[in-house]
């Protein structure tokens, strides 16, 4: 729906030759287009191609298509951490581009927006960092919370684990429960850690906790700062700091925002809390998870990057009930 963009093409190694609205219904009469196979040099003839592939498939092309002129924004974890031995770590499987990290420009436009207007490649943010570094943003950068002590306690629908079929994400398996995952080390972890860092000259210690929730979409984040300072507007912080922000809302002191109201949208909502005034502020985010934590934000990146209004094609509201 975006105007100012053609859909040229789309690759599916799996359902190659197949109409696109014959396995997603929903675009027929929006998508008049087949799936092909994935070819670096048909590709290398877009504008720009958004990459939503597993872990390591987008780096073997890469390099080719920025060869020829095209612009990518990777919504997989390619390209995401600085460090090719830690991402190495996380994603157990060698980079075989290293050199592309440190021209890869992470894609959180509230943070990084200038040098996203810039850029050819836009490593585009998971969902859990998004939601979390939103939230602690204000805080990093202003100091007043002890950066090497944060808690992030977060929840998501099960379309964070992607379509492919498994037991844990059976609707049998997670309806009507609730588990933590991930525990001991979630790869989104470093990525969190990294994009706070580029808030504070000190290193962040962050505790982060997944869940799985027993819905379809939606992230919510919910995080802990020990304050350093008690004399400070934690609500004129944040109301400040996002007041130009098209996509991050800033709701009343102690409000409690909902994953619904952000369902479908390229929003995220945030409000902030200071239990019995002691010196803990409890940050509430929530998020969609396949929109501002995903494909609508990957548009907000496009948008920067072709000097278009940030707001273009992701005006939509979300969708209640």
């Amino acid at each position: 729906m975006h105007p100012k963009a053609e859909l040229s093409v789309i690759t599916s190694r799996a359902q190659a030759g197949k109409r696109v609205d014959e396995l997603f219904p929903s675009l027929r009469g929006s998508v008049n287009l087949s799936f092909s196979a994935p070819n670096a040099k048909m590709l290398a003839e877009c504008d720009v191609v958004f990459f939503a592939t597993p872990n390591g498939t987008a780096m073997k092309m890469v390099p080719q298509i920025l060869e020829s002129g095209a612009r990518v924004i990777d919504l997989s974890a390619d390209f995401r951490l600085k460090d090719s031995s830690v991402w190495e770590r996380w994603y157990a499987m060698a980079h075989c581009c290293s050199d592309l990290l440190a021209e890869a420009v992470y894609g959180l436009p509230e943070i990084n927006r200038e040098a996203i207007s810039k850029a050819r490649l836009v490593a585009n943010p998971g969902c859990y960092p998004t939601a979390v570094i939103l939230g602690l943003t204000p805080l990093i950068e202003q100091g007043v919370a002890d950066a090497s002590q944060l808690i992030a306690d977060a929840k998501s629908g099960v379309s964070g684990a992607g379509r492919k079929a498994a037991i844990a994400t059976l609707l049998s398996e997670a309806s009507e429960s609730v588990k933590a995952y991930g525990v001991t080390g979630h790869r989104h972890l470093p990525e969190i850690i990294q994009g706070l860092e580029l808030s504070t000259d000190k290193a962040v210690g962050l505790t982060f906790v997944p869940h799985l929730m027993p819905m379809i979409r939606g992230i919510h984040a919910t995080i802990y700062a020990n304050l350093t300072t008690g004399d400070v507007d934690l609500q004129g912080l944040y109301v400040n700091r996002y007041a130009a922000e098209p996509f991050v809302d800033v709701m009343p002191w102690g409000a409690h925002p909902e994953t619904r109201t952000v369902r479908g949208a390229n929003t995220c909502r945030i409000a902030i809390h200071r239990p019995q005034g002691r010196d803990v502020a409890v940050i509430l985010s929530v998020i969609d998870n396949l929109v501002k934590g995903a494909a609508g934000q990957a548009l907000q990146n496009m948008n920067l990057m072709f000097e278009y209004n940030e707001a273009l094609g992701l005006q939509a509201l979300a969708w209640v009930p």
